[in-house]
């Protein structure tokens, strides 16, 4: 926050149904992963917003108070991907963190090859060899996000 003011903050969705879960007991941990996938099925935030309260109402219902706690303090910052300010086409890439765990995954893979470094540089300039190398290849031949749409976002905001 301090050095982007202006950057969302986008929980991961897989993660948070996780911790959602794992305050749900066995019996009902079908019920209640149905139920969260149908909140993040919505197709705008109010509508998840509204259905994540009635989920969190049939919880509570159904003697679960910590996972019915657990969603409405995390719904938030999990549906930031709803927002109208994001393409459509992106919703299903930026709702998780499969992108940055790919890369922190391709880092320890490289990094452990090596074993022990001589200095905190040498460390470091191997990282961002490998970030650079990443993003400018991988990322740039695929077509991950497609980036024009935010432009023409960025144009109508200004």
């Amino acid at each position: 926050s301090e050095l982007l003011p202006q950057a969302r903050y986008q929980r991961c969705m897989v993660h948070f149904m996780r911790n959602v879960l794992s305050k749900v007991s066995p019996r009902h941990t079908r019920w209640a992963g149905d139920a969260l996938k149908a909140v993040f099925a919505m197709e705008s935030r109010e509508s998840a917003l509204a259905k994540a309260e009635q989920v969190a109402t049939e919880m509570e219902e159904r003697k679960l108070r910590e996972a019915a706690k657990c969603l409405r303090e995390g719904i938030d910052e999990t549906t930031t991907y709803l927002l109208k300010d994001y393409p459509v086409e992106h919703r299903r890439r930026i709702r998780t963190n499969n992108m940055i765990e790919r890369l922190n995954r391709e880092i320890r893979r490289r990094t452990r090859v090596v074993g022990a470094f001589p200095d905190g540089r040498s460390a470091l300039m191997l990282i961002t060899a490998r970030i650079r190398y990443v993003t400018g290849n991988q990322w740039s031949t695929r077509r991950y996000l497609d980036m024009s749409r935010l432009h023409d976002t960025i144009q109508e905001a200004n």
